[in-house]
């Protein structure tokens, strides 16, 4: 095992920070694990759950039972960590230039489609080695203009040649639910079952250029690109939202810990006894299914479901109460399925957000992910 510290911002009139990496295991020994946490800064649980990760990775790794290479970042928003406005972290966007740290990521395939150009044939498994190198290169040839974009450089970096990418997240108020590409669905539903996971979500593209995406949207990018060449969907990226911000307890970090170690000794990573896999609590879910619902005017916000119930169409969710006019709106989705994820403020604005619905039938169009 070793650390590796990476300069992020070191302008000699202002603090500098550092990003910190552990390695584990030995490069090409077998598959490449990349895994971190909570590039939105204040997203805590990821943090925990990469702590304790931490701990068990040291001591597989001085035992000999890590069979690939497992990269682990457990704070991988120094920047955002920093940001604290009136005792409050704010970690979501970078405040010098307004950019959510998980949008704009160098998106690889627009140059490989050139670079690549009459170099790949049938054989998978040199076209996985080509186009892995070929990224790495496109990565390195990023020139980011501030340091949010080199903090996004330096994470992509470690992560685009990898195997398995897992980006730990948490939203506002949810259940445990994950976001991956349509092509990935086979190879992440034991992950799923084994996190207990209420939700997957899944899209060819979600839009904003999202870190998952960027790791592993470039394969199918160029599947669709050089049809004549056979190139498998080599990397499996997953964002877990590891439930509400406020769900920091020893339990849930342990169960999650264990339930990625699990997954990565079923995928010949890490060697560890095996548990039987457990019957997946949902199947994949059309990202563009999901009916996010906002506030029609100002007012208190009082729910009538929980998180995790079913609901039908046009049963009510949530009143609206304006307790200065007396009006109150009774807010409703317009398509059955399940409430997930929700604003943990009690006191809304007009149209801002109050939850998500994650239903079955596909009816969005566009940039599918909240900013």
């Amino acid at each position: 095992m070793h650390s590796t510290k990476h300069p992020i911002a070191l302008d000699d009139n202002v603090a500098t920070l550092h990003l910190t990496s552990h390695h584990y295991g030995k490069a090409g020994a077998g598959k490449k694990v990349y895994i971190q946490a909570a590039i939105h800064a204040d997203e805590v649980p990821a943090m925990l759950v990469a702590h304790l990760l931490r701990q068990h990775l040291e001591r597989l790794d001085a035992e000999g039972r890590i069979k690939g290479e497992v990269i682990l970042v457990p704070a991988a928003n120094p920047l955002g960590l920093s940001q604290v406005l009136h005792g409050a972290p704010f970690g979501r966007y970078d405040l010098s230039t307004g950019t959510n740290f998980n949008r704009a990521y160098h998106h690889a395939a627009d140059g490989l489609k050139t670079s690549l150009e009459g170099r790949l044939g049938q054989d998978a498994a040199a076209n996985v080695a080509l186009i892995r190198a070929e990224a790495r290169r496109g990565v390195d040839e990023w020139q980011p203009a501030d340091n949010a974009g080199t903090l996004k450089k330096t994470l992509l970096s470690m992560a685009i040649d990898a195997d398995i990418v897992l980006d730990l997240h948490c939203d506002n108020e949810a259940v445990l639910h994950m976001y991956t590409g349509t092509p990935l669905v086979d190879a992440v539903l034991p992950l799923a079952a084994l996190m207990e996971s209420r939700v997957l979500l899944v899209a060819k593209a979600s839009g904003g250029e999202a870190f998952d995406e960027a790791c592993s949207r470039l394969w199918w990018d160029l599947a669709d690109h050089f049809t004549e060449a056979a190139i498998p969907p080599a990397c499996v990226a997953v964002t877990v939202e590891l439930r509400g911000e406020h769900d920091v307890t020893y339990d849930y970090a342990g169960q999650d810990a264990a339930a990625i170690l699990q997954y990565l000794a079923l995928q010949g990573v890490i060697d560890m006894p095996l548990r039987p896999l457990p019957d997946a609590l949902c199947g994949p879910t059309p990202l563009d299914a999901v009916e996010p619902l906002h506030a029609p005017h100002a007012g208190v916000l009082v729910f009538h479901k929980k998180l995790g119930d079913r609901v039908e169409a046009n049963e009510p969710i949530a009143d609206v109460v304006n307790p200065v006019s007396g009006k109150v709106t009774t807010v409703s989705s317009s398509h059955a399925g399940l409430l997930f994820a929700s604003t943990a403020h009690r006191h809304l604005l007009r149209g801002m957000h109050i939850c998500k619905i994650a239903g079955e039938e596909s009816f969005r169009s566009g940039s599918l992910l909240s900013d």
